[in-house]
């Protein structure tokens, strides 16, 4: 789709900005949050709920849709939007990053990846091109290329190597056909350095890509290294097609990211940590799993107009955590995803009436961050966990060179 994306507004002290992204399935005002449906649902809500929420675009995940119920369902009910009832634009991830994060039940070659299934071990190739197509039989309206992803404390050599990869595929995948609506998104990679960030940015600067995704990031590395990073890829991107830093979703960040020119952003964090009984305030999360919510007869945020705050008290939902009952994973969800969307839609209106600086300012000055020390901590032993999960098969693929 020729000029799909166009930007309304910037801000002249920031490179922060408010524009409008057209898809054959709606238009989206960004910055944009997309709520995560792997699977083809967010979890525990329907697309009424979503649409509720005021929530213009979800992500779904090529990789896991392949594996489950795999393309020829998918294609049997005429593409995604139909199968999940969602008839609003979907993005698609490759299913690049769950592959790689799959550590031992994956061997990377020039021509794709052959990998074991983190459901039966069964095994599978996924190449450039398969990850294009896959993603041209589901339908999605933002079709995210086919990369490598190293992990976030990777030498120069092997970042180095990544990169190279990922703009070999990057050819390959802009050469796929896709239907007339969909749009191909590059993702710059590069690691922890500058220099090959800024090199990957300028790479993809010069192909036919309808955006840009950031991907590598928020795997692990200190904040600092995030935002030196996406400073880097964004002030060396086209400035008139849309920026997608990839896996951010945390409110502070979220701010942060905007003032840098990002315009898109997708994470599980919202969601996850809501099953978890961590819900978002204007003053940071609360865990209504604590002991202070037993009693506490109203909402847990008096501020919030979601369906959870309007209706239920702070103890009732701690009641359903206690309990572990299955409406409090809803409830919380609902209520950090409204939390989320305002958000963004706050963040956007600050923008068109010049205001950003002082809102960014103002929500930073009494948002309270979770200590970056914990939250690295946090991070480090969730994908230790996952890596365990993802170990349970052995590697032994019968590929020519094994």
């Amino acid at each position: 789709m020729n000029n799909a994306f166009t930007i309304e507004q910037t801000c002249p002290t920031t490179h922060a900005r408010a524009g409008r992204l057209n898809t054959s399935h709606g238009l989206i005002a960004t910055p944009a949050f997309m709520p995560v449906g792997s699977q083809g649902t967010v979890k525990s809500l329907t697309p009424e709920d979503l649409k509720n929420l005021s929530v213009k675009i979800v992500l779904c995940n090529t990789y896991h849709l392949y594996l489950r119920p795999g393309m020829e369902v998918i294609g049997k009910h005429g593409g995604l939007h139909r199968f999940m009832g969602w008839d609003g634009p979907i993005i698609t991830d490759s299913g690049g990053y769950q592959v790689f994060s799959l550590s031992g039940l994956r061997k990377l070659t020039d021509e794709g990846i052959y990998f074991r299934s983190h459901i039966d071990g069964s095994e599978h190739f996924l190449s450039p091109k398969l990850a294009m197509e896959y993603q041209r039989k589901i339908g999605s309206d933002i079709v995210m290329m086919l990369d490598e992803c190293p992990p976030h404390d990777a030498a120069h050599d092997v970042a180095l190597a990544a990169m190279e990869r990922t703009h070999r595929w990057a050819k390959v995948c802009l050469a796929w056909p896709l239907s007339r609506e969909q749009m191909p998104f590059g993702i710059v990679q590069g690691g922890m350095n500058a220099g090959l960030r800024r090199e990957s940015a300028l790479f993809f600067s010069e192909l036919e890509f309808a955006g840009f995704g950031i991907g590598g990031l928020s795997l692990g590395e200190p904040k600092e290294k995030t935002w030196e990073m996406t400073s880097v890829v964004a002030e060396n991107l086209p400035a008139q097609k849309p920026r997608y830093l990839m896996g951010v979703g945390s409110p502070e960040d979220l701010v942060q990211a905007v003032s840098l020119g990002i315009d898109l952003f997708d994470s599980v964090l919202p969601t996850r940590v809501a099953r978890n009984g961590a819900l978002f305030t204007r003053q940071g999360r609360r865990n209504i799993r604590n002991s202070e919510y037993r009693i506490q007869e109203g909402p847990l945020d008096p501020s919030c107009r979601c369906y959870t705050c309007q209706r239920f008290s702070a103890a009732y939902l701690h009641h359903l955590f206690r309990c572990e009952e299955l409406l409090a994973y809803r409830l919380a969800t609902l209520h950090n995803l409204h939390f989320i969307i305002s958000l963004m839609g706050e963040i956007r209106e600050a923008i068109l009436s010049g205001d950003f600086p002082g809102f960014k300012r103002q929500f930073l000055s009494v948002y309270k961050i979770a200590d970056e020390g914990i939250r690295l901590e946090q991070k480090k032993k969730w994908l230790e966990r996952s890596k365990m999960k993802n170990s349970r098969s052995k590697m032994r693929f019968s590929t020519p060179d094994s």
